[in-house]
């Protein structure tokens, strides 16, 4: 119960916190870096090669990000999951890294699952897997983005942008990244609308780091936060390379405030 309610504290102060002792072995999390980082470091002809094709957001990109064409100091693998692995609408460059994304993405699904139900428990929602179901039952919106940001120069004393402010929309969003520093979230002030600051977050590769989404926030009828984040470039000698799970409901469904937190 306690650590149930201090993830639910997190997720109202912050929609945001870090997952210690999560149980995921590290070999699971090396497995898919050291395969994101060589399909990254493949020539630009193999990774075009993999590109979204029309109509469809799932493949490779370079730079150019969301509806609104924000431009980003990165390039990228989005990938679609079907239940517990890859679907095969996803063009994983390779058996191995498919191998290991099916292996990682069973882990996330697992720790979504843990961290979900910790949320119902802490807010008194019942049954306890009410949220989780939402994510791991049929049809849920389950995505894997390998993001790599280059090395990248000062432009006139100004800080790139890897990727532009946002929110994400599904109930959580779980973040894994190198020992390169970047993720950036915003915290407000608890003053006037709005009011509030940026703060970066050191980089843990042990551990992750879960995003409160949209879709959460809806849920608890805004008790839990959907936290804006950001990445930012300062590093001009290495890259950063994150691996994000994101967990939603299935895409057509309808999403209410619970009738236990009205």
């Amino acid at each position: 119960p306690g650590v149930a309610r201090a993830v639910v504290e997190a997720c109202e102060r912050f929609g945001f916190f870090k997952v210690v002792n999560h149980g995921v072995p590290p070999a699971v999390v090396d497995r898919l870096q050291a395969e994101a980082a060589r399909f990254f470091a493949s020539p630009q002809a193999d990774k075009d090669a993999r590109a979204a094709a029309v109509g469809s957001p799932f493949g490779y990109g370079n730079k150019r990000i969301g509806r609104n064409g924000d431009m980003g100091w990165l390039e990228y693998l989005l990938l679609a999951v079907d239940r517990a692995e890859l679907s095969n609408a996803s063009p994983a460059p390779s058996s191995s890294l498919r191998e290991a994304a099916n292996e990682y993405v069973g882990a996330m699904r697992r720790l979504a699952r843990t961290v979900l139900e910790m949320v119902a428990e802490g807010l008194g929602v019942s049954p306890r897997g009410t949220l989780a179901d939402m994510v791991t039952g049929e049809g849920s919106d389950q995505l894997l983005r390998l993001n790599h940001y280059p090395p990248c120069p000062a432009f006139h004393g100004l800080i790139p942008t890897g990727f532009g402010e946002h929110t994400d929309p599904q109930l959580i969003s779980i973040l894994h990244s190198n020992l390169t520093a970047g993720l950036q979230v915003f915290l407000h002030d608890g003053a006037a609308a709005g009011g509030g600051h940026w703060v970066t977050v050191p980089p843990d590769p042990t551990a992750f780091f879960l995003i409160v989404g949209d879709s959460l926030e809806v849920l608890t009828n805004g008790r839990m936060r959907s936290v804006k984040h950001r990445v930012v470039v300062t590093n001009r000698l290495k890259s950063r390379l994150s691996m994000v799970y994101f967990a939603g409901p299935p895409p057509a469904a309808t999403i209410a405030p619970l009738r236990q937190l009205l």
